[in-house]
């Protein structure tokens, strides 16, 4: 291979069309992070299926040089997303975790420890014993996203009171320390807290309700648009509202 050549695993994060029938390919690869290429045809009837957002795939980077957009040459190794088309709220879950990653994880940074949760929630929607049920596969993409924002340097502390310290009866979390606040100490200032669902207190539980997923992700969307979205004026992807939406009824 040439200098500027590589080959990686990646997931398919997004595609849009570049001309008549070409495609700009965005992967989340294992060992070199969300990187764009171009792939030509890529939206003809050959290739399309390919470029569907949650494939894996084997994937070829070819440029002249490494800050080029460069070109793509994939090779579909599992279809996820086809294997959801039957379920519109996991295609949700999906779909808000791909654009998710796609808007907040810059360019040519590696994440691999990302790349490998991301995999493993795309296969417990697919073949998980969680995937009937919403309670679960929504308690799974709360704690993506907490894992994402510690990713990338914003760690949420749920395990010791930011006032007091303590470890117990910790049912809020400052906006401000992004930590955790027991009953006690938050009492008098439970008006300017966010709640902090009891699965996010326990390692390996499940939301009971799907209100208690919505408090999850009101949680993390508060600190995603803090630490990610708002410094860089972006808005957060219209993948995760709808996912939102469709888990509230």
């Amino acid at each position: 291979m040439r200098p500027m050549d590589w080959q990686d695993d990646g997931i398919v994060l997004s595609a849009r069309r570049h001309g008549e029938t070409s495609a700009i390919v965005t992967l989340l690869t294992r060992e070199r992070g969300a990187h764009a290429g171009l792939i030509k045809g890529g939206f003809s009837k050959r290739t399309r299926a390919t470029i569907e957002p949650g494939n894996r795939v084997r994937a070829t980077w070819r440029a002249r040089l490494s800050e080029h957009l460069g070109n793509f040459h994939l090779e579909s190794t599992h279809s996820t997303g086809a294997a959801l088309l039957d379920s519109p709220d996991l295609l949700a879950g999906m779909l808000a975790a791909l654009a998710l990653s796609a808007a907040a994880l810059p360019e040519r940074e590696a994440h691999p420890a990302l790349y490998e949760v991301l995999g493993a929630f795309l296969d417990a929607l697919e073949h998980g014993e969680i995937r009937d049920h919403a309670e679960g596969w929504g308690s799974l993409y709360v704690k993506w996203e907490l894992g994402l924002l510690q990713e990338l340097g914003f760690r949420l502390d749920l395990e010791h009171c930011a006032a007091t310290g303590v470890t117990e009866d910790l049912i809020w979390v400052s906006p401000k320390s992004a930590r955790a606040v027991s009953r006690e100490a938050g009492e008098p200032y439970k008006a300017q807290l966010l709640e902090l669902p009891n699965f996010l207190r326990q390692d390996g539980s499940t939301a009971d309700t799907i209100a208690e997923v919505l408090q999850g992700l009101k949680l993390t969307g508060y600190f995603l648009e803090r630490h990610i979205f708002a410094p860089h004026q972006k808005q957060m992807p219209q993948a995760r509202a709808r996912l939102i939406e469709r888990l509230a009824g």
